[in-house]
């Protein structure tokens, strides 16, 4: 059992590092003020290969392991959660391509995206159909040479941005998970419109709409995979994207921890420093073990991945702990802060804010106990 970092790994952390240093930061405070969508920061991020990176190099994206995506992922989210979701979705999107689809789409489609610096939603969540995936209502109806797609999906990352969308529907929605399929589908389509951006609570400048389709003609080579495979097809990609969305809220709980810490060797009450209350020092000693162990489950996880195993145990826990941890850690870095971290002069309250979606998007942290006793108990 091998802990270090190889020489090429310490690099990319670094220049991810570099990257969210010089592209992340010194927007993060504001796009999260107007809630606004910095697409500047994708065009830096396709420039400097950080987008598309779990998609593999012959189909225009970066190849990295999941242990590597992991090493930049944390270093973006450090400096902006809601701006690294906005990157990392397309990975979500993509990856059911990659997963289901034909050589032929492949090329196609995942090319097609990685080409340029542009986004991609996957779009499976619904108005009426977030954690019970198979009750969902969005419909495909067989038309001579492919099929017509009717429905409105909720809360896409990258939904009112996006280039492509992979969505999930059903042609029978008797058959529940069974009826669901996958298909690809290009944003220029006729018949998809988009709903406002959200006003969200924290992760503000991730882009966050409704998808609404409306007859739209999907031809038969935009099914991914066969009819029926989207609901398997979709367990898979969200086993490969939790440990990324954990790592996320690793960054997170990292930086609200590093601000705490800087925070009490400077703030003075009764004549000492915050740092020297032993009181203090028990909340910083949880902060950081919390951290460290949900960092560990994450690359735990990876590994499963990067060696071909099938551990959605691994990557159930790895989201579930890092969530709750983030949420965790960012609300006791705020009382650390007292008065002042309750305000927006200091960037521990947009951490708290960033923190909660973590325990809800990509499988609440109800739902990834499910995953988990369900695993346990097999």
């Amino acid at each position: 059992m091998d802990f270090s970092f190889s020489e090429e790994q310490e690099l990319i952390k670094k220049a991810a590092k570099a990257f969210a240093e010089a592209e992340i930061s010194p927007i993060a405070a504001q796009s999260d003020k107007d809630s606004d969508f910095p697409f500047s920061v994708i065009e830096a991020a396709h420039t400097n290969g950080f987008l598309n990176l779990a998609i593999p190099a012959e189909y225009g994206g970066i190849g990295l392991s999941a242990m590597d995506q992991l090493l930049v992922i944390e270093e973006l989210a450090k400096a902006c959660s809601g701006i690294t979701t906005s990157i990392i979705a397309n990975d979500l999107a993509l990856l059911p391509i990659e997963i289901g689809g034909s050589e032929e789409q492949k090329k196609r489609i995942l090319g097609g995206v990685t080409a340029k610096p542009q986004l991609a939603s996957f779009c499976l969540s619904e108005p009426g159909a977030g954690s019970d995936v198979a009750g969902l209502s969005t419909t495909l109806t067989k038309v001579p040479g492919g099929y017509k797609l009717n429905g409105a999906k909720q809360w896409i990352t990258n939904g009112g941005v996006a280039a492509h969308y992979t969505v999930f529907a059903t042609l029978d929605k008797s058959k529940k998970h069974k009826g669901i399929c996958c298909v690809a589908v290009p944003a220029g389509t006729k018949g998809i419109s988009t709903g406002h951006h959200e006003d969200k609570l924290g992760q503000r400048a991730s882009n966050t709409a409704s998808v609404i389709f409306e007859d739209v003609f999907v031809p038969d080579a935009d099914l991914i995979g066969k009819e029926g495979d989207g609901f398997q097809i979709a367990m898979k990609t969200l086993d490969n994207t939790r440990p990324i969305t954990a790592i996320m809220a690793v960054g997170v709980a990292q930086a609200a921890i590093n601000h705490a810490v800087r925070y009490a060797k400077e703030r003075k009450q009764f004549g000492q420093a915050l740092a020297e209350f032993q009181g203090l020092q028990f909340m910083l000693a949880d902060m950081q073990t919390l951290t460290d162990a949900s960092r560990l489950l994450c690359y735990q996880a990876a590994y499963a991945l990067d060696t071909k195993q099938n551990n959605p145990l691994a990557s159930a826990m790895a989201k579930r702990l890092a969530a709750d941890t983030a949420m965790q850690v960012t609300t006791d870095a705020v009382q650390i802060y007292g008065g002042y971290g309750y305000t927006k002069e200091y960037p521990v309250e947009k951490l708290m804010r960033d923190a909660k979606l973590f325990q809800i998007y990509e499988g609440t942290s109800q739902i990834q106990r499910v995953v988990i006793a369900r695993e346990m108990l097999k």
